[in-house]
């Protein structure tokens, strides 16, 4: 699921991965305590966002009345999840430490992401670490910084794999 989300939304599966063991653990009946459901800890406000302009009729009414029940379901939490983080994508495509703004944004908002990314008029983007540093709700810092180094070592992980299986051992 993750994989074929990752493809139709362009986000990178090992974030969505690392994302979604953070939120849930994978356990698609958590609740957060701020009213997010399932694997990814989508919200409902967000599921409505994007049934409005992704989702069939049927659809759109069924998140309308039954979101609960849309957000439980892990393929459409996950597809919900992925056409979030790619918005946030595309809104830092051309910035370093492009995953941290997306991180930032999927856990406390685009606008606050907004807030943090902003720089003086003329003034050069901020790096990753830089853009971390201004994130000031500590609870945000800590989710980008854990996820961020989540998906670091899954990606070192899968490149040290690769190379083992491609490379002859002597």
């Amino acid at each position: 699921m993750i994989a074929r989300e990752s493809a139709r939304y362009h986000v990178d599966p090992d974030l969505v991965w690392s994302i979604a063991y953070e939120e849930s653990y994978f356990r698609s009946w958590k609740n957060g305590r701020d009213g997010e459901i399932g694997i990814m800890q989508v919200t409902p406000d967000v599921a409505r966002d994007w049934a409005s302009g992704n989702a069939n009729a049927t659809m759109q009414q069924r998140t309308a009345t039954e979101v609960d029940s849309v957000l439980r379901d892990p393929e459409r939490n996950i597809q919900i999840a992925c056409w979030y983080l790619q918005k946030a994508s595309e809104e830092y495509r051309d910035l370093p430490g492009r995953e941290a703004r997306m991180l930032a944004a999927y856990n406390a908002g685009p606008r606050r992401a907004a807030d943090w990314n902003r720089v003086e008029t003329g003034g050069r983007p901020f790096n990753e670490e830089e853009f971390i540093a201004r994130i000031d709700i500590p609870s945000t810092r800590a989710y980008v910084t854990s996820i961020l180094n989540r998906y670091r070592r899954v990606k070192s992980a899968k490149n040290s794999s690769f190379m083992g299986a491609v490379l002859p051992v002597r």
